[in-house]
């Protein structure tokens, strides 16, 4: 599958505008990451932009969460590793994460959330206004954006991330892409 059928594909299966914004944002942080370890950016900016693809089917179930977004995608023919980094990433499903891949993708989902966040608070709501300092600011602080899971934000270290690295190479990523999600 090549972005423009799995782009073709989120548009079909996603109605959230915004949960679409953020698949497109993991889709960013996972290319840039990819291209950081010398890995294959197609293949890990794939597996960020399709990681959500069965929400709006498991948001009210989220122990199938992903799982059937790798039951839909192994029935396309998707990569194998894309598929295991996709049911991998849901931490209810208990799938051992055992690739760069896999980690990085569980690490980025949050990741991709506490950014957006943090462009939210500033006055211009821009990417452009914050700077990592900033969102490492904000990822100390308990009572913000407390959906994004900052253990599993940390667990940039499994890939051999420092939580201030691995929050400049998301930044960066998603600032690349700021029109687009409109940040």
């Amino acid at each position: 599958m090549d972005r423009q059928e799995a782009l073709k594909l989120v548009k079909k299966e996603v109605k959230n505008r915004n949960l679409v914004k953020h698949m497109l944002a993991a889709e960013a942080v996972m290319a840039m990451l990819a291209e950081h370890f010398g890995e294959d950016k197609n293949k890990w900016a794939l597996a960020g932009l399709l990681h959500d693809i069965d929400y709006d089917y498991t948001k009210d179930n989220p122990e199938k969460h992903s799982l059937v977004g790798g039951e839909m995608l192994k029935k396309l023919g998707v990569d194998e590793e894309i598929v295991h980094a996709v049911i991998s990433h849901n931490e209810h499903e208990g799938y051992e994460r055992k690739s760069l891949l896999d980690k990085a993708l569980y690490a980025t989902d949050p990741l991709t959330g506490l950014i957006v966040a943090a462009a939210l608070i500033h006055p211009d709501k821009k990417l452009a206004s914050i700077d990592t300092q900033f969102v490492l600011n904000r990822f100390g602080e308990k009572s913000f954006a407390r959906g994004a899971n900052r253990e599993q934000i940390a667990s940039c270290t499994d890939i051999g991330l420092e939580l201030e690295e691995f929050v400049d190479l998301g930044l960066k990523a998603m600032k690349d892409i700021s029109d687009e999600l409109g940040l």
